[in-house]
């Protein structure tokens, strides 16, 4: 009768309860794929979500170095055990996975691997996944697998889990996708109503002062003063609908795993690398995680859209009883005080005014060919 120690009870359920803290998607995938790897005490695992088209969506591993990852190269494809875990949706046990005749090899910088434990993640009859463990740490006799019988089954417990853990992230995302659709529609009707109006109204008063220019001058003096007071009144309709906008992810999902889904989203979307680190960083009162969002957004605009930095570098941390937000980037950077008399700086204003109202202060440094750092700090966290 096997046996397992008194700690693989309390190994599972603490596994399993990791994966049921999560929500966000990727953070699910990563923690089932490191519970996996713990449980089994294997060296490597992975976990693949299939698309439609012989990729993967999604695919984590946990065992390989951020280095060995990036010199492996693209994700794989739907081929060899990967596709069988897919396709044939059986549990798979091997003793040496080069040995088998599906292998189709692998890239010069993937690690080497031996014996070899894979099982499909089912929802009813759908297969969303497939885990894969290789190389279990134990004395291995020549053309013997390290992974027993027991493990696959501990793995299928997991693997039911995980089915579930998946599902719910995916509704999760399909309800958020719900929500922003929801307040870009709320947020169109509000603009049209509050501000279209008024931006109609300054146009025709505009082209009545145009009219009147040359055989009325007093009266067009007077409509371009009335052109400046409905500019302003359109200005403070659209700063009233937009900045009552506090993003959604942010009250569910609290200030961290807002800013590192959206600069995931931000480093698929640009050529530019865009990474996010964060450390020892409590949960801070509402306005002032929104300040840092919206600070962290303008600045990721405009590192992205007009530095041409190769390199945008996120991070989050604490600092003399305060927390810190720094956006770098290794861009071709510019003169602050050129551009502040230039005028072209209604983008760092906004920024100030952001850390200001929160009691913060922002600082920006940069020079041309020195890149570009802002900083915003806050009392707290």
């Amino acid at each position: 009768m096997s046996h397992r120690p008194p700690s693989g009870l309390a190994a599972v359920s603490a596994a399993l309860l990791a994966m049921s803290r999560h929500l966000e998607m990727r953070d699910v995938l990563k923690t089932i794929v490191a519970s996996a790897r713990e449980l089994l005490d294997a060296e490597y695992a992975a976990l693949g979500v299939p698309d439609d088209h012989g990729g993967f969506a999604q695919f984590v591993v946990d065992g390989v170095s951020d280095e060995q990852w990036k010199a492996i190269g693209p994700l794989p494809r739907q081929h060899g055990i990967l596709a069988a875990m897919l396709h044939e949706a059986k549990p798979e046990r091997l003793a040496d996975v080069r040995k088998d005749p599906r292998f189709e090899g692998w890239p010069a910088a993937h690690p080497d691997m031996s014996d070899f434990l894979g099982l499909p993640i089912r929802d009813g009859d759908d297969v969303i996944g497939a885990l894969f463990l290789a190389n279990k740490r134990c004395p291995k006799p020549e053309g013997t697998c390290g992974f027993t019988a027991e493990d696959e089954e501990l793995l299928g417990i997991l693997a039911q889990h995980a089915a579930i853990a998946l599902t719910n992230a995916r509704l999760y995302e399909r309800s958020r996708e719900l929500t922003i659709a929801e307040e870009r529609s709320r947020l169109a009707h509000e603009l049209h109503d509050a501000v279209s109006q008024k931006l109609f109204s300054l146009r025709l008063t505009a082209q009545a002062a145009a009219a009147l220019v040359d055989r009325d001058p007093a009266r067009a003096k007077g409509e371009l003063q009335q052109v400046a007071a409905l500019a302003a009144e359109a200005v403070d309709e659209l700063r009233a609908a937009v900045v009552e906008l506090r993003p959604a992810g942010l009250d569910e999902d609290g200030l961290i795993a807002t800013l590192r889904t959206q600069i995931q989203v931000l480093d698929r979307a640009h050529t530019a690398r865009v990474t996010f680190a964060s450390a020892a960083v409590r949960a801070l009162p509402a306005a002032q995680e929104e300040a840092l969002l919206r600070v962290s957004q303008e600045a990721l605009h405009n590192a992205l859209r007009h530095s041409g930095a190769g390199h945008v570098e996120v991070t989050l941390t604490r600092r003399d009883g305060g927390t810190v937000l720094r956006v770098s980037d290794d861009g071709r950077g510019f003169n602050p005080a050129v551009t502040r008399r230039a005028g072209r700086h209604l983008g760092l204003v906004s920024m100030r005014d952001r850390a200001d109202g929160v009691g913060g202060r922002l600082t920006v440094e940069s020079a041309p060919g020195k890149g570009t750092t802002i900083e915003m700090e806050v009392p707290g966290g």
